[in-house]
């Protein structure tokens, strides 16, 4: 049986106990890593729960967190403090008062290596079916290979469902509360690992008691390959880092763009999860395979070749995939811009697409924005390259008099010329918007024409109007 006790004694952890020192005899069945300020949903009895405190802010934090652990069990806490700035007095206190063990996690020390560790650590107190697993595992085997090693173990149907596939099972999955599922037809658990998607191993049938053991040690083996597969990749994606820097720096970026491997015609993909790094978790998984992805942060990009085949519904897919997991999302929310499909020659253009595609979905209000290049008028993408100030002085040059007046008088000719000229100079559809009678439209057109000292039923006038209105969005 593996105790808090025998984890302090693993080899490379130097984990420390900071509370709950009478308690290190308490059974550990699993590892379960968690950012969320209210974890009680999530946590079973038994587990030992590894946080690096992302949640806590300030003083006070603490209790409910370490209350849920409390209330579901949890076997004891092991935290980092790298994030801030060490263990906090109030959580030691917490998990003084409401008796959970906590073990202080150096802050040079990874995740990925505790919660190998401590899987294997698992792992290596069973017996039969759990030390085959285990085999397969340290021997770096494949997912797919611990599947099949696992059915035969198990002699039941099991698989790996990513939550990026939005899933009728995904959705069970969510609906159930991001906690493992035991249905007539189907047994569900998350895959173990720090993932921005989470992953699940599903069971067909209704397995045994022993079974589910089996199927829970598998969980955390999976997730263990899953983070070595993630690290391999993370790797090979660096090629991708001197290409960014390139366009950015403004420097010749073929050498760069050659030792990536990319052919043909490009797409830019930018993603920023706000209150988090999951940004590149999210792309790795949703990106169409080659894809080469930056670096993790709250902000990361993304290049992949578009042949011809790049999948147009992919906006809508992904929009519909993450709002359906967004509830264990690890971010406040989620926003993408994607370039349009470009030769070599404009790379540096593209980038830019896709990087005022993300404002353009920054400046929407949903939790889960994914904004294509094509759905930006031109003339957005022609202003979002020039200088504020710029665009502020061209904005009073063609206006000035009507924004004066709007200001002066308290009216709004500037929203009504707007509307007009967004209704193709339409009296009837530009009066219609307002909800204001045709004549009425007519007589402020009028006067914003005087003001202005130009014809507004002229296309090009229209034209540097629109453009000075736009300039102010």
């Amino acid at each position: 049986m593996t105790t808090v006790k025998t984890l302090l004694a693993l080899p490379g952890l130097r984990l420390r106990v900071r509370a709950g020192t009478a308690l290190l005899d308490r059974p550990v069945s699993r590892i379960y890593v968690t950012e969320l300020p209210d974890p009680g949903r999530y946590v079973s009895a038994g587990e030992l729960v590894l946080s690096g405190l992302l949640w806590w802010r300030g003083p006070g934090d603490s209790e409910a967190f370490v209350a849920a652990l409390a209330k579901a069990g949890a076997a004891a806490l092991a935290a980092s403090g790298a994030d801030s700035d060490g263990i906090p007095d109030d959580l030691v206190e917490a998990c003084t008062r409401h008796g959970i063990p906590l073990l202080e996690v150096p802050a040079d020390l990874s995740f990925s290596v505790v919660t190998e560790r401590v899987v294997l650590a698992l792992a290596a107190a069973a017996e039969g079916a759990r030390k085959r697993l285990l085999s397969a595992a340290t021997e770096d085997a494949s997912v797919e290979t611990l599947l099949e090693r696992a059915r035969a173990e198990i002699g039941l149907p099991c698989w790996v469902e990513p939550a990026g596939t939005g899933s009728d099972l995904v959705r069970r999955f969510v609906a159930a509360g991001g906690r493992s599922l035991e249905a007539d037809d189907v047994s569900v658990r998350p895959v173990g690992g720090r993932h921005a998607l989470p992953w699940l191993l599903a069971i067909g049938g209704a397995p045994t008691a022993a079974q589910a053991e089996i199927a829970e040690e598998l969980a955390g083996l999976i997730g263990l390959a899953r983070t070595r597969a993630d690290e391999v990749r993370a790797v090979t994606d660096r090629v991708l880092e001197p290409l960014l820097a390139a366009l950015d720096e403004g420097s010749d970026p073929h050498a760069a763009l050659t030792a990536t491997g990319l052919r043909g015609d490009l797409r830019f993909v930018v993603a920023r999860t706000e209150g988090s790094e999951a940004a590149r978790g999210i792309l790795t998984e949703l990106l169409p395979s080659g894809a080469l992805v930056g670096p993790a942060g709250e902000t990361t990009w993304a290049v992949a070749e578009d042949d011809g085949e790049w999948p147009e519904e992919w906006p809508v897919t992904v929009t519909a995939t993450l709002s359906t997991v967004e509830s264990l999302l690890p971010c406040r929310r989620v926003l993408i811009g994607i370039s349009d499909r470009s030769p070599v020659s404009v790379l540096r253009g593209a980038k830019e697409v896709a990087r005022y595609a993300l404002a353009v979905a920054a400046e929407r209000p949903g939790t889960i924005e994914v904004v294509p290049g094509g759905e930006i008028g031109m003339h957005r993408l022609l202003l979002a390259g020039t200088p504020d100030d710029l665009r502020a002085a061209l904005r009073r040059r063609v206006l000035g008099p009507l924004l004066s007046y709007d200001a002066e008088q308290g009216t709004d000719l500037v929203h009504t010329l707007r509307v007009f000229l967004e209704c193709s100079g339409s009296p009837t559809r530009a009066a219609r918007a307002l909800h204001v009678h045709v004549n009425t439209l007519r007589y402020r057109i009028g006067r914003a024409s005087e003001l202005l000292g130009t014809d507004l039923t002229e296309f090009t006038e229209q034209l540097d109007v629109y453009l000075a209105l736009s300039a102010g969005s």
